[in-house]
């Protein structure tokens, strides 16, 4: 490599932008082709598109039959917008040219960008077909599959592109990508294995998440903890694996374990409401009531659309026997537009305990609206609406019960069916 631009790239990864751009500008003058395309390899990666695009095309003018060229100035007019000059540019590339396969990759992954799915997997396919022991096209649909969530499918491309063998340097790890498709698609045990597999050569922050969760599902706790622990050394902001780590403590009860980790990964991320519902629920099973709540409240007060936070809190005053909290909730939900027929059975009961007897009949129609099959709360309903003369309604109440379960004598008797 030009010395000169070695100086140049080493003064902007030490934090000196302005005076490596400078000095780049300084080398691209006299530079021969090969430099120029160095260069445009280091604007590209700096996000310098439109400097990078510049060479390439003073490149691609003086080298016509250099297909690497072409792709990469697509790569280029993909990152610009201007998507149908690379897919122009891409389906030019010859299938003799050695960069046919970068091409097809690129074409496909276009196309699937702009949802055409079924046109992305036909050019991987037609490329495969003309080109059956390329491993990298092999890879390419083992990755497509796997967006698509076609995890079979994904699997089975992964394992040929790892038994067909791949060239070094590849952007994603093929034995990380085929352990999640197995753990995607419930296979945990060979997830496991192409895990260890992998992270042996690519300690990845995901891969260790991936790691981590498989052993969750698997039930192998304590290696999940310590999977988690690796990730969260290697990046202390991967907030997810927090609650994760969280789940994994819990599991073992390693109360203390779990509550710290929680509290850090809130202090890290505070708008993560799992995180909050999850300190809440270990709250409130260690006794701490008070606490606990108060964490539901949060997650509540970050989003009023979290029906797990909802429920959890609704169950809690219920069980507290705390209606005038429960109505003060259901407010607040309203106020918000959410409408939930479970929210409405609690209001119904809240309603009801405060001898509002009509206002619970109301809430009582609404949760009746979506969950008329609910014996347990045909029953409720049947006593609210006796109590609020409704005496029709409560009987056609107690009918439904029995549509349901036609041996309940004691809603028979309540019917006068049987003495």
């Amino acid at each position: 490599m030009n010395e000169k631009l070695q100086e140049a790239i080493k003064k902007i990864e030490n934090g000196y932008h302005e005076e490596g751009l400078e000095l780049t500008e300084e080398v691209i003058k006299e530079a021969d082709d090969e430099t120029k395309r160095t260069a445009a390899e280091l604007y590209f990666e700096l996000g310098l598109v439109d400097k990078a695009l510049e060479l390439a095309e003073e490149l691609m003018f003086r080298y016509p039959d250099h297909g690497e060229l072409f792709a990469f100035a697509s790569e280029c007019y993909i990152e610009l917008g201007k998507e149908e000059e690379a897919l122009d540019m891409l389906n030019d590339i010859s299938e003799k040219d050695p960069a046919y396969v970068q091409a097809r990759l690129l074409l496909a992954d276009l196309y699937e960008s702009q949802g055409l799915e079924e046109v992305a997997e036909t050019k991987l396919l037609e490329a495969l077909k003309k080109l059956p022991e390329e491993a990298v096209l092999q890879l390419g649909l083992g990755e497509f599959y796997l967006n698509r969530g076609d995890y079979q499918q994904a699997a089975s491309y992964f394992k040929r592109a790892i038994h067909q063998g791949l060239p070094e340097g590849l952007p994603i790890d093929p034995n990380l990508r085929l352990a999640e498709a197995y753990s995607a698609a419930g296979q945990f045990e060979d997830a496991l294995d192409y895990y260890r597999e992998g992270l042996k050569e690519n300690p990845t922050a995901d891969g260790w998440f991936g790691f981590g969760y498989t052993s969750l599902q698997m039930e192998d706790y304590q290696t999940a903890v310590d999977s988690f622990n690796k990730l969260l050394e290697q990046d202390p902001d991967y907030t997810t694996a927090y609650s994760a780590l969280g789940k994994a403590h819990l599991a073992m009860k390693n109360w203390d374990e779990a509550r710290e980790v929680l509290q850090e990964g809130i202090q890290r991320d505070e708008f993560n409401e799992e995180l909050y519902l999850q300190m809440a629920e270990l709250l409130l099973g260690r006794g701490e009531l008070e606490e606990g709540r108060d964490f539901l409240k949060r997650v509540i007060a970050l989003n009023p659309s979290n029906v797990s936070a909802v429920q959890e809190a609704l169950y809690f005053y219920d069980d507290q026997e705390d209606y005038e909290e429960i109505l003060e909730l259901l407010r607040f939900l309203d106020d918000y537009n959410e409408f939930d027929p479970v929210y409405e059975r609690f209001r119904a009961k809240a309603l009801f305990e405060e001898d509002d007897v009509s206002g619970a009949a109301q809430a009582m129609d609404a949760a009746l609206s979506q969950m008329s099959h609910d014996e347990r709360l045909l029953e409720e309903a049947a006593e609210i609406y006796a109590a609020n003369g409704q005496r029709e309604k409560a009987a056609d109440a107690l009918k439904q019960v029995l549509e349901l379960d036609p041996e309940r004598e004691d809603i028979q008797r309540k019917l006068g069916y049987s003495e």
